[in-house]
């Protein structure tokens, strides 16, 4: 038998979950909660999933761990550590879990992300003896960088840095170059430092470019906690979750809404979240939606801004969409939305006049009106707004622009100067959103869809993570 390993990737979320198999049998790393996608991968591959592993209790989805387990009989290995409302194989450093008479794991306790992370080494054997093929590392050793380590407080920061330090330096210690490295997250999750430097990497690279192994602990730590950014705020809810046991998740198509109840759920001051694209937003749209199109990564956003529980209604061109964004929704905790509508503004609208446009530029055309010559058509602006995250303002911004992130907009709206707002991010994605929400505030703004290395100064280092490619 040949030993395969496949990464399920959620793009959205910015992480990877793993199916390693022998041909036979399975073993399942960090699965997300929609697990079906994981069925048909194994499935397709003839094999059956005999474990399912948990690195640590994620802070950035809510599992499908359990569910998984549940429906294919597999053990789930948890670490015995972790405080949780369910039977799971508890875990401790040092075991070793037999997958098949090829393929073992080895728990290595790798603290730093979360207290009680554990890595596993998966072995695999030949000519008689066991070598390690890769491990599995969770939060802990990623891709040029380490998971954050104030995700369970920020008092908690500096002691789980150091052994964030310490635990990346032991597998550097245990492993041989040739070891591949199968990281969880650093893909654009809010879970890492930083991001991902490479799509794959050894033991052997990260030994020559990642900074936790190449910076003493005490400079590793300082740069670590100084380059930390907020983080999205829906991972309050995220451990909890995942500590009690995620429900199964439930993915049929929720109630549909006419152009009246749109009308009524607006006026009640719920949110509406219209999935097009920006630019068809920006064209036409029903006046009080929040613009989070699926082209970027819309749960992230929507769940940092919305107010945990609150009614949500879906809208988008077609039913398939609508489905798209449960289902990464789901992904976050925020399940079976209230309503959901498909078409086109026109069907979403009680009376015409409910239709709005949202006037868009470039960086270019914002020079030109700041000097005066706005394009035709464009308001000259009084603010300029850049709603990037606060690394992004410290590595490069425009000169008299007022900064106020996206997921702090909602509670500041009244701190954004009076007149007409020119609002931009990295690329045009969360300025739409934000304009969305100013507009439903009553102001008068214009979208920079523009990315902003046009806009005539050089952001170095900065970290465009969740941003729209």
């Amino acid at each position: 038998m040949t030993l395969d390993v496949s990464v399920v990737a959620t793009s959205s979320l910015g992480d990877r979950s793993y199916l390693a198999s022998d041909g036979r049998v399975a073993v399942v790393v960090d699965p997300q909660r929609d697990v079906d996608r994981i069925l048909y991968l194994a499935g397709t591959k003839g094999t059956r999933i005999t474990h399912v592993v948990e690195t640590h209790l994620h802070n950035d989805y809510v599992s499908g761990g359990l569910e998984l387990a549940r429906l294919t009989g597999a053990r789930y290995l948890v670490a015995a550590a972790d405080d949780v409302r369910f039977d799971r194989d508890p875990v401790v450093d040092g075991d070793t879990v037999a997958i098949s008479d090829t393929l073992r794991l080895r728990a290595v306790a790798t603290p730093g992300h979360t207290f009680h992370h554990l890595s596993y080494v998966l072995d695999e054997a030949a000519a008689g003896r066991w070598q390690p093929v890769g491990v599995f590392t969770g939060g802990s050793l990623l891709f040029g960088t380490t998971g954050r380590t104030d995700l369970l407080g920020r008092r908690h920061a500096h002691d789980l840095a150091h052994r964030q330090h310490a635990s990346a330096r032991r597998l550097a210690d245990l492993l041989p170059d040739g070891t591949q490295v199968w990281p969880t997250h650093g893909f654009g999750s809010f879970c890492s430092a930083s991001q991902a430097d490479a799509p794959d990497s050894t033991i052997g690279r990260e030994r020559r470019v990642n900074p936790v192994l190449r910076l003493a602990a005490a400079d590793f730590v300082t740069e670590t906690l100084a380059g930390l950014d907020a983080y999205p705020a829906y991972y309050a809810h995220m451990g909890v979750a995942n500590a009690a046991g995620p429900a199964p998740v439930d993915l049929t198509p929720v109630a549909r809404a006419d152009a009246a109840e749109l009308r009524d759920r607006l006026a009640a001051g719920q949110w509406v979240v219209d999935l097009r694209h920006r630019k068809a937003y920006a064209a036409s749209h029903l006046a009080g939606t929040v613009a989070l199109g699926l082209d970027g990564p819309m749960s992230t956003w929507l769940g940092w801004l919305i107010d945990w529980g609150a009614p949500l209604t879906l809208l988008a061109e077609t039913a398939e969409q609508v489905a798209d964004a449960q289902r990464e929704l789901a992904r976050i905790g925020i399940d079976r939305p209230a309503a959901q509508a498909t078409g086109s503004p026109e069907r979403w609208a009680a009376r015409p006049e409910q239709l709005r446009q949202l006037p868009t530029a470039d960086f270019p055309a914002l020079a030109a009106a700041r000097a005066g010559h706005p394009p035709a058509g464009l308001p000259t602006p009084d603010v300029v707004l850049d709603v990037r995250m606060t690394n992004e303002w410290t590595a490069g911004h425009l000169d008299g622009a007022v900064h106020i992130p996206l997921p702090d907009l909602p509670n500041r709206l009244a701190d954004v100067p009076a007149g007409t707002v020119w609002v931009h991010c990295g690329s045009g994605y969360r300025a739409t959103a934000a304009a969305s929400l100013l507009a439903n505030a009553g102001r008068e703004v214009v979208v920079i869809d523009d990315r902003f290395e046009q806009a005539g100064t050089r952001p170095t280092g900065t970290d465009n993570r969740n941003e729209e490619t």
